[in-house]
């Protein structure tokens, strides 16, 4: 049978305080795996690459939540099942988000506004402009992102995932076999349900 004596984990901290992963009970968290992303991505810096590809005109002496720190906020709702942006506004009040995010305070009471205080994230809102910024700056939109930027993280993440580098790569698109796809309400559009699947293939010549 096999025995567990191990009672914590310890991570990487988060400025002066620590991140340890217990087994004692107290506030639990069904999303700790979180943890893990993070730590992952202090390896490959991707958020930190993919803030670098967004340009931010707000007014750094009003902003609460950093670019990356939405940036990460998003993501890491995503990779943890949280789709829908109106998720936030529930998960703004979250610590261990908070944490995964970067917030030097993950219990929010550093916040300007007092009905802000216990809500240390961003909510659907401020995500929402986030989402909805555009390639070319304006008067109203503040964020604004550069695509062909974004491309190339893309293709560095790709590269560096299979270094050394192959010659050649062939990407073979095909859609779905499954049978539900194309019988669903409204068959005139049936591509805005069906998946696309995307296989690559290596060759590495010597």
């Amino acid at each position: 049978m096999t025995e567990c004596n191990q009672d914590s984990f310890e991570f990487e901290e988060l400025f002066s305080r620590q991140v340890v992963a217990g087994f004692d009970g107290g506030t639990i968290s069904s999303d700790a795996g979180g943890l893990l992303l993070r730590e992952t991505d202090r390896r490959i810096r991707l958020l930190k690459r993919l803030r670098d590809c967004f340009r931010d005109g707000r007014n750094p002496a009003r902003v609460e939540h950093g670019l990356e720190q939405m940036l990460a906020q998003r993501i890491y709702a995503l990779v943890l099942g949280y789709e829908d942006l109106n998720d936030h506004e529930q998960l703004r009040e979250d610590p261990r988000l908070a944490v995964l995010t970067g917030k030097s305070d993950p219990t929010g009471q550093d916040r300007k506004r007092q009905g802000d205080k216990g809500k240390p994230l961003a909510g659907k809102s401020t995500l929402n402009r986030l989402e909805h910024g555009i390639a070319t700056p304006d008067g109203y939109k503040k964020v604004n992102y550069d695509g062909e930027a974004i491309d190339r993280l893309l293709v560095d993440l790709w590269r560096e995932a299979h270094a050394p580098a192959p010659e050649e790569v062939i990407l073979d698109l095909d859609t779905t076999d499954v049978a539900l796809h194309g019988h669903q309400r409204e068959p005139l559009l049936p591509w805005l349900l069906q998946p696309l699947l995307l296989f690559a293939t290596l060759h590495f010549f010597r």
